[in-house]
Formats: structure tokens, sequence, C-alpha cells
């Protein structure tokens, strides 16, 4: 211990050359050893009864939940995508965060898995405190929002890597479900019934379509857009659905799901038939929000580009049989949601897509 003493104490620069430190390369340690201690708060409110070790060691520790028999681990990871080109141009970073989970733990839950435990990975060119802590301030809250534990993430700090000001952002969630309960869309069959929850705007899917229509249109973003301004439209964080679709897990016989998010309507729904089946979507059965109707007006885009590209004011879409559908729709809206009965599904007919939008 003497000899380490000495060496770290030990100037040992050479005095005719400029020293240089890591500091100096463009790596502040004690500022990310800020960021650390800010958010620590944010984290201790996620925390779950299954943490052993969560935030500051090498690795997070988390037991599986005793009430589990035959536990299966659901893994997913996504991120936000060029929505983030948005939060630095309007410099609002604290709903990205919530973008940041509701991404993956939407993905997992739709195999009818609990969210148990969720990390962040967080990288930048130089560190800002302020809005490091916002983002993952969200994420926090996001965490709570689907009942799982923020238990750990890493904060990148490389030179170089990302223009000022820019930072990016990837999730990684960890669930449970019953081996048993495990919802993988093989029961589905002709005659089902296909129920939709309302999206909270675009999510994070579509962004790089948005912001070149804003771009064409020299759209102002403070101007009155639906009740709120197109900022806050275009920022609205996505939707998590896992506390009111847990509830109704374990009351309804839940098929399949699907999270409406790249590809849209179109391609997301076959993700989970069978190659014989085909769901048939019949649009008017909910209203298109504003907010699409104004990207297809001011794009000239297609409805079935639409359809493919974007939620459509449908964020989740669950299938259940035809005599589940009044209580399945009443379990939802006591967990207010904002539901729709939107198609059926039936056999596929020669030559015909998985998803007809009519």
């Amino acid at each position: 211990m003497k000899e380490r003493v000495n060496l770290l104490n030990k100037d040992d620069t050479k005095k005719d050359i400029q020293p240089i430190t890591y500091k100096d390369s463009g790596v502040d340690i004690e500022v990310a050893d800020q960021l650390i201690e800010k958010i620590k708060p944010f984290a201790k409110k996620t925390m779950r009864v299954e943490v052993l070790a969560g935030i500051g060691g090498f690795g997070s520790l988390f037991e599986v939940p005793k009430k589990y028999k035959e536990p299966v681990l659901v893994s997913g990871t996504d991120g936000v995508g060029t929505k983030l080109k948005l939060a630095f141009e309007l410099n609002k970073h604290d709903s990205v965060g919530i973008d940041l989970v509701a991404m993956s733990v939407n993905d997992i839950l739709v195999q009818g898995a609990e969210p148990l435990f969720f990390l962040d990975y967080f990288a930048c060119g130089k560190l800002d405190v302020e809005v490091a802590s916002q983002v993952i301030k969200g994420i926090a809250e996001g965490c709570a929002q689907s009942g799982c534990a923020l238990v750990g993430g890493e904060t990148a700090e490389m030179p170089g890597m990302y223009p000022e000001g820019e930072y990016d952002l990837a999730g990684f969630a960890v669930g449970v479900v019953e081996k048993n309960e495990i919802i993988n869309g093989k029961t589905i069959k002709s005659g089902d019934v296909v129920i939709g929850l309302a999206s909270s705007g675009a999510h994070s899917n579509g962004y790089s379509l948005i912001r070149k229509i804003i771009r064409n249109e020299k759209a102002d973003f403070s101007a009155a857009f639906d009740g709120k301004t197109l900022r806050d439209i275009v920022m609205e964080p996505t939707k998590l659905y896992v506390k009111s679709i847990l509830k109704l897990k374990d009351i309804i016989k839940i098929k399949g799901m699907a999270h409406i998010t790249g590809g849209g309507i179109i391609e997301n729904i076959p993700r989970i038939l069978g190659e014989d089946l085909t769901a048939e979507i019949k649009s008017p059965s909910w209203p298109l929000p504003k907010i699409f109707q104004w990207l297809k007006e001011k794009g000239n885009i297609s409805s079935a580009e639409l359809y493919r590209t974007f939620n459509c004011g449908i964020g989740m879409a669950i299938v259940v049989d035809q005599n589940d559908v009044a209580q399945t729709k009443q379990i939802l809206r006591e967990s207010n949601e904002t539901v729709y009965e939107i198609g059926i599904i039936r056999k596929r007919q020669a030559n015909e897509q998985p998803t007809m939008v009519i």
C-alpha cells in the first residue's frame, strides 16, 4: 500500500512538456459523478423489493418475484429514434426518457410479461448535467408508470462522436411471465375480434417523415394545434399500457397483442397471426387524430403509406374471443383507456395481405 501511495503522489511528468489530463481531452469524470448523485433520487422512487443491488455497482442484482412458479424472462431493447432531433431543436428533454421506457416495456408486455427492471444507455460528446438529468428523470417517470425498477445504466461521454448539444439513448427492459401464460398469438382464430387502444400521438415512430414535413412546411412549433401547440403534439411521450393490460390479463384470456410501432398497423398486427389468417381493420371505427390528418395532407401521403408508417391513433392492438369483447372494453375503460373495436380476424384469401385496412 505504501508503494501505491507513493506512485499516486509522484509527479513523473516531463517538465519541458505541458501535461495533458483526461479532462483536457474532453471527458470530465467529476461532472459524470455529479450526474450520478443527481439521478439517484429519481431511481430510488422506482425501486421494487426484488432489487438486491442497484445503481452504483458494476452490475445490478434482481431476484425473480416468488409468486412465479415457472418464470420465463422476457427482454427487449429499443431507442427513441430521430424524435431526439426535435428534442435538441426544441430544447425539450423531459419526455424522451418516457419514450425510451415505453418502446421497450410495451414490446415485452405483448407477450404477457410484467416488466421488472430497466437499464438505460446515454451517450454524448460533452456531458451536460442539467440536460442528462432531465432525460433520466423522464426515464424514472416511465419506469414508475410501468411498475419496473430503474436499476442502472451507462453514461458515456465521447468527445468527437456526437455534435455539441446532441446525445443518443438506448434502453433495455426485462420482464417475467409464467410459462403457461405466455401470449404468442397461437390460439387466434377466424372470428376473433381486434380491440384498439388509443395512442397518445405519433409515439416514437415515423419522425424522419414528420421532421421532413415540418421542414417543408416551415411549420411554427408555437402555433395552436388541436388545443395544444405543435411543439407539445410532436413531443407528446409514448403511452405506457402496462398497468391496464396486466389488469386485463388477470381476468380475460388475451389471445394476442401487437405494439403498433415502426411499420404501423399494417406491418405489426401480422406478427401475431398465423399464415392462414388476415386482420380486417376498419379505419372508420376510430377517429384519425388531427396530427395524422395534417401529416397526410401536408405531405400528400397515401393512405397505405400512412398506415404502414404511423400508428394512426392506435398504440396497442389486442385480440380476444368475440364472447369477451364487452368485458374487455369495460375493464380497459375502467383503467382510463380509450378503447375501440377496430376489426376482426378471418381466413386469408388467395393473394390477400395479412392486414387489410378498409
